[in-house]
């Protein structure tokens, strides 16, 4: 289908992006890499009277180094992330999660900020970001923000983002120590949606696990992290035992849907087996 008539607005600065938007009213949408609203839109599931292309603001593309953090433009592409050098070496688990986006073409054209914007509880990337405690940078009328990663995500497709406000960039701390990172990802078929994933960093001192992160993806309406199993592998010593009996807990506090892929229940299941292998992997074991 066609989509419905709309104004087509391009900025070159995040000061433009910001002043398009908050002139579009309520009824504006923000385009990344439109893999996710170009479709609706021909649907007519969506008929913004106004959109916001942020294909040219520049000031909005790249990974950069910044000390203990590193730093992605929401307009990074996922085909970029997955190339860049310092993704590969200070924030691994999110090139090997964006690996498993989609497709060749749809990485070419999708980006980083635009999947954590568009907020789907089955998208790879929310629950990275909650894992590795990143922060998004959010630039409005009122300036810009920093809105830690587990508090942007507020429920299903719905982020912190107020009406006039733009994700600029997201701040990724480096992980300190040895540390291993794994992403799992279970799925009907080669680029559809996770059924369930899991994304897993781990850090071992002396034998032992020092410290676990776990996000779920697609175990609710938002990202969440696999709190009682993070609290049961601190200090546990580095097992394939300990391991698994700590991971039989991370369906706790979840709220799965059941739908045509899956039933909650089966969910849960998946979360158990998915974060074993994840951590098992993270571990080195």
């Amino acid at each position: 289908m066609i989509p419905a008539a709309f104004e087509y607005v391009r900025p070159t600065t995040v000061d433009e992006a910001v002043q398009a938007v908050a002139e579009g009213g309520e009824d504006v949408k923000v385009m990344a890499g439109g893999q996710s609203l170009i479709p609706v839109m021909r649907l007519r599931l969506a008929a913004p009277s106004t959109v916001v292309d942020l294909g040219r603001v520049a000031e909005m593309r790249g990974v950069r180094d910044e000390g203990d953090v590193l730093v992605i433009g929401a307009m990074t592409t996922h085909a970029e992330v997955i190339a860049d050098p310092l993704v590969a070496q200070h924030a691994r688990l999110i090139a090997e999660a964006t690996e498993t986006v989609a497709d060749r073409q749809t990485r070419r054209r999708g980006t980083f900020g635009g999947a954590l914007a568009h907020a789907d509880p089955a998208g790879d990337l929310p629950a990275v970001a909650l894992a590795l405690d990143a922060e998004m940078v959010v630039a409005g009328p009122g300036g810009r923000r920093t809105v830690p990663a587990r508090d942007f995500f507020v429920d299903y497709l719905t982020t912190t983002l107020d009406e006039g406000e733009v994700l600029v960039e997201i701040r990724v701390p480096k992980l300190a120590g040895q540390w291993g990172v794994r992403y799992e990802k279970f799925n009907r078929v080669a680029q559809a949606w996770s059924i369930v994933a899991v994304a897993a960093a781990v850090r071992r001192e002396n034998g032992s696990i020092a410290e676990a992160r776990i996000g779920l993806t697609n175990m609710g309406p938002t990202p969440l992290r696999a709190s009682a199993t993070e609290a049961a592998l601190a200090g546990a010593g580095a097992s394939p035992d300990a391991i698994a009996a700590a991971a039989r807990s991370a369906a706790e506090g979840t709220s799965p849907s059941s739908d045509l892929n899956a039933q909650a229940d089966y969910r849960e299941h998946l979360a158990q087996v998915l974060t074993r292998r994840a951590v098992t992997a993270a571990a080195g074991l």
